[in-house]
């Protein structure tokens, strides 16, 4: 039997703000994350801009050992997780370990632990290598490390889709609640891939921006849109089955109602070019929910600031809602924070919530002359006034497509 699952906690570590509440009061003044590069010179590359997390110390949020015994992109997700349970008043002794599980995905991993063991076994050879190469690079860590932190001994996997890790992460924990395997899951995203190797990759396959201007450099669905801004960060959510919510007394912000994914089967990096994939996706998450595109009038869109994810996200819009597409609204969360690419998705999930709660969609900020061809309409402003939908896109190379449909939560 299918049962309902409410979103009941919310936490994040992003590049404009290290709690939920600061980073939701920076979306509302339109505060951007951009800036040079501070992690290493990045004067010889192609891209020099990036949405770095500032002021982050693992020790501030954690026990200075068990920090030690991560890289960034684990910390960022404990740090995150610690919060959303806090902000979910969930009293763990209570609870049933085997109950609680982890979604946590990272598209990429700890890649600075990769480069700095590489350049050790150059220089030193290989019994210089450290012991815990492996279990601080491999990208399924944030999810072991929640769970060793908090206890929490139910089903845990990392989703692994790209740019879609996030929404396909707390999708699966969405189904994970929703058919009983547990009762409340720990979900969302994390990303930490301002490296070297990181930015000289991506740059290379001419996605990143060119723009040097921080004001100019992620600017979905504008004409002049040269490419996406790598971002770092996490978001975590706490999903609960809604009578166990209930029974504890918990606040709801929302309910997650449908989740729909789909592959372009086309390309390695491009979306379809008709959208096909990508409306596929939000078809089914309709389809799941049991609403027409006429109930549904607010998408969070990828929009990386792509050239082709905007375009070919517009025309997946165009195929799955019809003639509704012209009456939605549509804004891109990556205009402040960049692209966090495996929390993406994650903290997109979070902004919807915050949305919802507070009927205000966020501008795509930056936005200043739209592409001919991307002619919906993107919140070159902020807009105000109840909603009772927002749908989440996420696409990854390789194809990946995931759309996550939540609603206000109405006690029936």
């Amino acid at each position: 039997m299918s049962r309902r699952v409410v979103v009941t906690g919310l936490g994040a570590i992003t590049p404009i703000g290290l709690s939920v509440d600061e980073f939701w009061a920076s979306v509302k003044e339109g505060k951007t994350g951009f800036g040079e590069i501070t992690k290493f010179d990045a004067s010889e590359y192609k891209c020099h801009l990036a949405a770095e997390v500032k002021g982050f110390e693992g020790k501030n949020f954690m026990d200075f050992k068990a920090a030690k015994r991560m890289e960034l992109f684990s910390q960022y997700a404990v740090a995150a997780t610690k919060e959303a349970l806090e902000d979910a008043g969930i009293d763990l002794e209570k609870e049933d370990p085997f109950k609680v599980g982890v979604s946590v995905g990272s598209g990429i991993g700890a890649l600075q632990a990769m480069e700095r063991e590489h350049q050790k076994l150059l220089e030193k050879g290989p019994n210089k290598v450290n012991p815990l190469l492996v279990p601080l690079m491999i990208s399924n860590m944030a999810a072991g490390n929640v769970s060793i932190q908090f206890g929490l001994k139910g089903k845990n996997i990392n989703v692994v889709t790209a740019c879609a890790t996030g929404t396909n992460s707390i999708g699966e924990a969405f189904r994970a609640v929703q058919y009983g395997e547990a009762d409340v899951m720990v979900a969302g995203g994390t990303e930490s891939s301002v490296t070297p190797i990181g930015i000289a990759g991506f740059a290379a396959l001419t996605a990143l921006t060119s723009s040097d201007d921080p004001t100019r450099c992620s600017i979905p669905f504008d004409k002049d849109r040269s490419g996406f801004v790598m971002g770092e960060g996490s978001a975590i959510v706490v999903l609960e089955e809604l009578e166990h919510a209930k029974k504890r007394g918990a606040k709801i912000y929302a309910e997650v109602v449908g989740y729909g994914c789909s592959a372009d089967a086309f390309h390695i990096t491009s979306p379809a070019e008709d959208g096909s994939g990508a409306a596929k996706a939000m078809e089914y998450a309709m389809e799941d929910a049991g609403v027409t595109p006429q109930d549904v009038t607010y998408i969070n869109a990828h929009g990386t600031s792509t050239h082709h994810n905007d375009l070919f996200e517009t025309r997946a819009i165009k195929l799955a809602f019809g003639d509704q597409a012209k009456n939605l609204k549509i804004n891109s969360t990556k205009s402040m924070i960049g692209h966090l690419l495996g929390a993406a998705g994650a903290i997109e999930f979070v902004t919807c919530v915050k949305e919802l709660e507070e009927g205000y969609i966020h501008q795509t900020v930056g936005l200043q002359n739209p592409d001919e061809e991307c002619d919906l309409d993107y919140c070159k402003e902020p807009v105000q006034g109840d909603f009772e939908y927002a749908l989440s896109n996420s696409l990854g190379f390789g194809g990946h497509n995931a759309s996550i449909l939540v609603k206000k939560y109405k006690e029936d």
